[in-house]
Formats: C-alpha cells, structure tokens, sequence
C-alpha cells in the first residue's frame, strides 16, 4: 500500500532541470521534482528514526525508483553514454574482483592451516560516496545515497551488485563471462530498456541486477565510476 506524507509546505509545483549529458545533444528532461522530493524528503527523515519499520522503507524506494524511471526512460537516449560508461566500469571492477579472488583461493587451497573447508566470497558494492558526476547534487545527496546503499533498506543489496556472489571453490569452473551473463546469446541483459537503442550494448547480469533487481533508479548508479569489493574467508574445521 503506497501513502504520501507531503513534507513540502509550497504548493506551488517546482519544476528543476534534471541535466543528462549527451555527446551530441545538449537536451534536457524535465523532471516534475515535488513528488520525488517530497517522497527523499521522507526517505530522509525515516532513515534517521529507528521507529519505523522496514516495510514502510521498502514501498518508499520503490516508489521513488518507479517516478524517476519513468521519467527519464522516456529519453533513454539521453543517458546512453553514461549507460556505456558505467557498464565498462562495472566491467572493470568485477574483473579486478574476480582475479583477486581466485589468486586468494589459490594461496590458500592447499594450505592445511585453512583447515580443510575454506571457502572465498567475492561482493562488488557500488562506491560509498554520492556520485561525483551526478547532475543533480546538494547537501544531503550522501545522506540520501546512505539510505539507497543500505541493505536494511535496499534489502537484495546485501550480497552487492552480482546475482549470486562469487563464491569459491563452488564456482572455480565459471569463467568471468559466465560470471556476468556474457556467456549466453544474446550477450545483452538490456530487458527493460529500448531494445533497439541498446542492443549493442554487451549489458551483464549485474547491470540488469541493479535496474531490475535493487531498489535504485538508473540515475542513481549510472553515474558512479568507482566500486568497492569486499572479499571474505572463511574457514570451518573441527577442533
């Protein structure tokens, strides 16, 4: 059930230019801002009061992700190269990600101090701070990034941008192209967005995780260029 609690005390509608840069177009899409901000406002305000519960976080996020997506996906073009940007990054740091965890879970396989059950885990997070190159900025973008980037809130973001994790040795055969969905025809995880625009695109599965999947909206990760990984030991032996 979706509720409003209106925060905003102009009635006036505020209109802001939400400016997505193309290489070959200085276009704009508007954005009608007093519903969303309205619906961050309260994002911002629960995320700060430990009364409420999580359910109540869940509906607002994807709320917020639903208005704002539909908005700016009506002008897809618009955001392509920051779309290509942001999947070649992603690209990067996951194969940055996955060499480092199987160099690790080859240090340690056959070391009999790991005891005989050691298993790796890999997770890939978007970086912890507000995206530099997002067009819309202000004094409480980190907080609200904050909220969107907490998997209490944003529940499925646990386990980070991959859907599964990497996980070893349980996936010591996968190749890094199965890792991200590149390994099945066609090479593209472009559902939801303009086939024809992006078909040439190469989307992963961990792109498609985070539009389809997380509660983010695609404005909220296309522009962030830096990642964080987090890469787990673990070991179970008798003792």
């Amino acid at each position: 059930m979706f509720y409003f609690i209106d925060l905003c005390l102009n009635t006036a509608e505020v209109f802001v230019f939400f400016a997505l840069r193309n290489i070959n177009s200085k276009a704009m899409v508007d954005i009608l801002d007093y519903n969303i901000q309205c619906i961050e406002q309260e994002i911002l305000w629960k995320y700060e009061d430990i009364r409420f519960d999580y359910s109540d976080y869940d509906c607002l996020l994807s709320l917020r992700k639903d208005m704002i997506n539909r908005r700016v996906l009506a002008h897809q073009e618009e955001i392509l190269p920051d779309i290509i940007a942001f999947n070649d990054a992603l690209n990067e740091a996951l194969h940055d990600m996955y060499g480092r965890a199987h160099r690790i879970w080859d240090s340690i396989k056959d070391n009999e101090d790991f005891g005989e059950e050691s298993e790796v885990t890999a997770k890939c997070f978007l970086s912890y701070d507000y995206p530099e190159l997002h067009p819309i900025q202000g004094e409480d973008r980190q907080k609200l990034w904050y909220a969107l980037c907490d998997d209490e809130w944003n529940c499925l973001y646990a386990d980070g941008v991959t859907l599964p994790t990497l996980t070893l040795p349980r996936d010591i055969n996968s190749s890094f192209e199965h890792f991200i969905g590149m390994d099945c025809p066609p090479p593209n995880w472009n559902e939801g967005l303009d086939r024809e625009l992006t078909k040439d695109l190469h989307l992963t599965s961990a792109f498609h995780n985070l539009f389809d999947h997380l509660k983010f909206a695609i404005t909220d990760f296309i522009y962030v260029r830096e990642f964080e990984t987090e890469i787990n030991v673990e070991i179970r032996r008798t003792v």
